[in-house]
């Protein structure tokens, strides 16, 4: 059963991937389509694959919907207001051209801490398309700094829910396994965000592309800058205070959230204003307020605007989500689990190996990062157990690692990368899926260096 439910998983994937790249059919229509073609193919009734693609569509907006819509508000607004391209500066000449990508990735890395990955993604973005075009760095090396310093620490590093959960299953200390995920995640990052983003930005097809495909709305940036001259323009420091703030009330919402008894009135309040969908709300009317005086158009244009981008955004990432619900309701996940148990048999390096491929293969098959960590954590939480010599929080972190990469269009953070970067499917592959993977590796690898010293380094048994 496990092979016919790959078999019609990948080839509902080809369907998808060629219809949208061989006959250019609209990403929004490939994945419906190619969400039905899985539920019919794998014996769903058809009904519940009706049910089941309306449940994904509704879910995916259920999570990001608002944050997407919000989130190109406050882009928007800082875009339009001059400020984008002030921070832009501000970072040249902090970090230099040379370093830009490290800055990008290593912001991506601290703001995911707080943030889910599509609104950090879609906060950031514009920030660097304006990098690129200043800074004359390829818009691809950026892009793939940040989105893999987002997702590497959105995998790896609590307090986000998929970490969270894999160190409570295997029963680790927080302290210890927030330590040595952060070695991991770096490297992770420098590795698949840094480097191998500079690779590609030495390629032929990105080498010359400075966020080319936003020539029309930088350019009017750019006129818009130039026929003011004589007007202030907004901080770069104050654009960074706008971008950071909705993060630090998430971030303040968590913290007191932990330590505040529940049912209290300041539980409820910080746990109100903690949530994504508030703090970004609040970000964005604290961004109007601080940069009223810089704006030519209305507050309303503004969000009229936002509305209209985020139209194309929802409708690709809402049909994403629906795929991969499908895909969920065939029951691969299940199968998978119950075929690849036998991995499990081992010890030492060879059990970390295993947890990471399951990770990996869950992640593939469902699209979800933290699905596919927590039923790993699952699987492996008693067998870890019961092994002596095998740390725990090695395994985690194992398991964490291969939530990172192979990012697929079941996934709703492939079509976040793909619309608001405007890449074609095999750019968002190269750029997104093929960077994650290399980032998760290098953490894998980093967990198997420290796995020869166990008995050594502190708080790994």
């Amino acid at each position: 059963m496990l092979g016919v439910l790959l078999a019609i998983f990948f080839a509902a994937l080809v369907f998808v991937l060629v219809s949208i790249i061989k006959f250019k059919l609209h990403p929004f229509l490939a994945l419906l389509l190619g969400g039905l073609l899985m539920g019919i193919l794998a014996g769903m009734p058809l009904d519940k694959t009706a049910a089941a693609m309306a449940a994904g569509f509704g879910g995916t907006m259920q999570g990001i919907g608002i944050i997407i819509v919000l989130g190109v508000a406050l882009g928007t607004l800082l875009h339009v207001s001059g400020c984008t391209s002030q921070i832009a500066a501000l970072l040249l000449r902090v970090t230099g051209t040379q370093n830009t990508p490290m800055a990008i990735a290593l912001t991506g890395y601290i703001v995911s801490i707080p943030v889910f990955f599509d609104a950090a993604f879609v906060i950031l973005v514009n920030l660097v398309k304006t990098l690129s075009r200043q800074g004359r760095v390829p818009f691809a090396t950026l892009v793939t700094a940040l989105a893999v310093g987002l997702i590497t620490t959105h995998a790896m590093v609590i307090p986000t829910p998929g970490p969270i959960a894999v160190a409570a299953t295997m029963g680790v200390n927080i302290g210890w396994f927030l330590f040595y995920a952060i070695i991991a995640s770096l490297a992770g990052v420098l590795v698949g965000g840094v480097i191998y983003g500079k690779y590609l930005g030495t390629r032929e097809e990105y080498k010359n592309d400075f966020a080319n495909a936003f020539d029309d709305e930088l350019s009017e940036e750019e006129e818009r800058e130039k026929s003011v001259e004589t007007k202030k323009l907004p901080s770069g420091e104050l654009g960074i205070f706008l971008i950071f703030f909705p993060i630090v009330i998430i971030l303040t919402g968590t913290v007191a959230g932990m330590f505040l008894e529940k049912g209290t009135a300041a539980h409820m309040f910080f746990t109100f204003i903690g949530d994504k969908n508030i703090a970004l709300l609040l970000g964005l009317f604290m961004g109007f307020f601080c940069l009223r005086d810089y704006l030519t158009d209305s507050f309303n244009d503004l969000v009229n605007e936002a509305c209209t981008q985020s139209g194309i955004i929802l409708a690709i990432t809402g049909a994403g989500g629906a795929f991969g619900k499908i895909i969920n309701e065939t029951g691969i996940g299940k199968q998978l689990v119950e075929g690849m148990t036998g991995l499990t048999d081992g010890t030492g390096a060879l059990i970390l190996v295993a947890a990471f491929i399951i990770s990996q293969v869950l992640r593939a098959a469902q699209g979800s990062t933290t699905v596919a960590l927590v039923t790993t954590a699952a699987i492996f939480a008693p067998v870890v157990t019961g092994l002596e010599g095998v740390s725990p929080l090695l395994a985690a972190l194992a398991i964490c690692a291969g939530g990172i990469g192979l990012s697929l269009p079941n996934d709703s953070g492939f079509w976040v990368v793909n619309r608001f970067g405007k890449f074609d499917v095999p750019g968002t592959m190269r750029v997104w899926t093929v960077g994650g993977t290399i980032s998760g590796v290098t953490a894998l690898i980093v967990v198997l260096i420290l796995s020869m010293f166990t008995t050594s380094l502190p708080g790994l048994l």
